[in-house]
């Protein structure tokens, strides 16, 4: 299971998310690590769009947490990879930034959940990207272990 913060504009309107381009993005990481979309449920932990494209509010997030909570009963996923500060924080209920927390599993309710930067912050910041290749391997590792 994959977990972002909110619904991006396009994806508001799409009803999906991650379809712009850091969603494209996204399908490029997923498949690098012998992934495809339709393999990993992609969520996020509100699930309208915020005005001005701010973070949520946190009634925003406690409005929408029973959502993110049945999606996590239905889907039971083995693990869980967070996109970015907003939604690792959230899950997490932490202050401590992304850089710090990525690059290691946390257990969440018996879930192990990893930490990454979001597709968006990888476009703006592209050399953040081999700290997310070691994140996605770490992710691959743990869902495909050796036998």
């Amino acid at each position: 299971m994959i977990i972002g913060e909110a619904p991006g504009y396009d994806e508001d309107r799409a009803g999906e998310p991650f379809v712009g381009p850091a969603g494209q993005l996204l399908t490029k990481m997923l498949a690098a690590i012998k992934l495809s979309r339709e393999e990993v449920y992609i969520t996020n932990v509100v699930k309208c769009h915020p005005p001005q494209n701010r973070n949520p509010h946190q009634d925003e997030i406690e409005t929408c947490h029973p959502y993110l909570k049945a999606q996590l009963d239905i889907i039971r996923p083995k693990l869980i990879l967070t996109l970015g500060n907003f939604a690792t924080q959230t899950l997490l209920q932490t202050t401590e930034g992304i850089t710090n927390l990525r690059g290691r599993f946390f257990d969440y309710h018996g879930i192990k959940l990893l930490p990454t930067f979001h597709p968006a912050a990888l476009l703006r910041n592209p050399g953040w990207k081999r700290s997310a290749w070691h994140d996605l391997q770490l992710l691959q590792k743990a869902y495909q272990p050796t036998p």
